[in-house]
């Protein structure tokens, strides 16, 4: 069954459709906004956005778009979390959190590929991992971040070029 007729069957009210879907899309959202924040405040996140998703529902107008505004409902509250902690940061000074190694290779390179990721700003770190982890093409970035597609793609050059060069810092080679 496409998202386009789970939206629909969920607007006329069956509540199995709508399980459906956000049990269909739980893991990519998530997904999404782990890779801009941190574990707990990406699960918080992920509330809301679904929350917004349900009482948003009714009023979507596209139902074959589902996918691009679930990402913008995504990236909106990402944003305003952000947003927020940066004016609460400038108030009260952050102590550093201690990072502990842990001896597995394959944890410690998707560790320092998340640290990577995060060292990028926003907005480069965003599109790479719409682009690269969430799989969406470049026009729906770009209806995501509401940005014309030649910006999401000076982005992604632009991210891509400064992963290289951190990588290249940190003695990573292909």
């Amino acid at each position: 069954m496409t998202d386009e007729l789970l939206v629909i069957r969920a607007q006329l009210g069956e509540r199995a459709a709508l399980t459906e879907l956000l049990a269909r899309w739980r893991v990519p959202v998530w997904t999404y906004v782990r890779r801009m924040l941190d574990a707990e405040r990406a699960d918080d996140v992920t509330q809301e956005i679904w929350l917004a998703v349900v009482r948003g529902l009714p009023r979507l107008r596209e139902p074959g778009r589902f996918a691009p505004w679930l990402f913008t409902i995504a990236r909106r509250s990402v944003t305003d979390r952000l947003r927020g902690e940066y004016a609460w940061a400038k108030e009260v000074p952050v102590a550093d959190d201690a990072v502990t190694e842990d001896p597995t290779e394959a944890v410690v390179d998707r560790a320092a590929l998340v640290g990577f990721l995060s060292d990028l700003p926003v907005p480069e770190r965003e599109i790479l991992v719409l682009f690269y982890l969430e799989d969406l093409p470049v026009e729906e970035c770009a209806y995501i971040c509401q940005i014309p597609t030649g910006t999401v793609k000076s982005r992604l050059n632009r991210a891509r070029r400064l992963l290289r060069e951190h990588l290249d810092k940190k003695g990573y080679r292909p």
